[in-house]
């Protein structure tokens, strides 16, 4: 190619690029307008909540119109610091998140394994695994508050009348040591749909070929776990690990609705702590106090575990 030639096409390719970007200039207004509502809405609705929220967890908040509200600095962060009620809270929250998160990972892994081995009757089974995700949180709970209702709940129907494993109705809900596996249950229940379609959408990416040339090798269904599915899904794995936490450290509708925090504030976790402070007992700032350690402490754990996890070429 002559030196005349190169030089055309330079120019052809710079005004192409030109062409681009003229282009992209024209549209720019076109998709401002377009984005200008969904901000504004996001602004409304979640920045200056977020911002207000903050702003009020710095005071001893008043409702009253006439009322001041008196400036405490940082008294709230340091008295939920100092509260046992807070602190219980807290236990629970990460406790609830201890069981619930590898409960759901360890089914719903099962259940994705599972799904993508059969052949037949694989969209009936998926929808009926992912039914409980969609079906709503308040309905589940006061379900589950009822079958664990004492002594005339259904699970103490099936352990005193079925089964005959226990001589009398069992106290599910009213001692502090069983209250909260109703709602471990759920919890677990109700998340194995959603991370099993993450699960079964990774293991679908992997090439059959790879197992193939395992079994070849003499590999069993427990070394092709280990070896291929695992490695090879680790990036969705810990994508689910790092969303389940952040929904158990989130937990509310479930303890509100099945034991409201009883008996005697035993089963409180952060966010029914943080509700019943503000909305009970009109305590704002210190409510707020509560959500933004809590969203600290959320925020961190998740870029640890993200640190942690990630390996070279990883784009999460």
């Amino acid at each position: 190619m002559n030196l005349f030639s190169r030089w055309r096409q330079k120019a052809s390719g710079n005004r192409k690029a030109k062409e681009r970007s003229s282009s992209r200039a024209r549209q720019l207004p076109t998709v401002i307008v377009f984005l200008l509502p969904g901000i504004f809405l996001f602004l409304v609705f979640n920045i200056y909540p977020l911002l207000k929220a903050f702003q009020i967890s710095f005071y001893d908040w008043s409702i009253a119109p006439n009322k001041p509200s008196e400036f405490v600095g940082l008294a709230n962060y340091a008295q939920a610091l100092k509260d046992p009620i807070a602190r219980l809270a807290f236990r629970n929250t990460v406790l609830y998140t201890i069981i619930t998160v590898p409960g759901q990972i360890v089914l719903a892994m099962a259940a994705a394994l599972l799904l993508n081995s059969i052949t037949r009757g694989k969209v009936l089974l998926r929808t009926i695994y992912y039914l409980p995700v969609i079906t709503s949180w308040v309905i589940v709970s006061l379900l589950f508050r009822y079958m664990f209702q004492s002594p005339n709940g259904f699970i103490n129907y099936i352990l005193v009348n079925v089964l005959h494993l226990a001589e009398t109705p069992i106290g599910w809900l009213q001692s502090a040591s069983t209250a909260m596996i109703p709602v471990w249950l759920l919890g677990i229940w109700k998340g194995i749909g959603w991370s099993m379609v993450i699960f079964l959408a990774a293991l679908q990416t992997i090439p059959e070929e790879i197992y193939e040339a395992a079994a070849i090798d003499g590999a069993g269904s427990f070394h092709k776990l280990m070896q291929i599915t695992l490695p090879l899904i680790r990036p969705t794995l810990v994508f689910v690990v790092v969303m389940l936490m952040i929904g158990g450290l989130n937990v509310f509708l479930p303890v509100a609705l099945v034991t409201n925090g009883g008996p005697l504030q035993q089963t409180e976790v952060v966010l029914t702590y943080m509700y019943h402070q503000a909305f009970d007992f009109l305590d704002f700032g210190y409510g707020s106090a509560l959500a933004f350690m809590m969203a600290v402490f959320i925020v961190s754990l998740s870029f640890i575990q993200i640190k942690f996890f990630r390996q070279p070429g990883d784009i999460y």
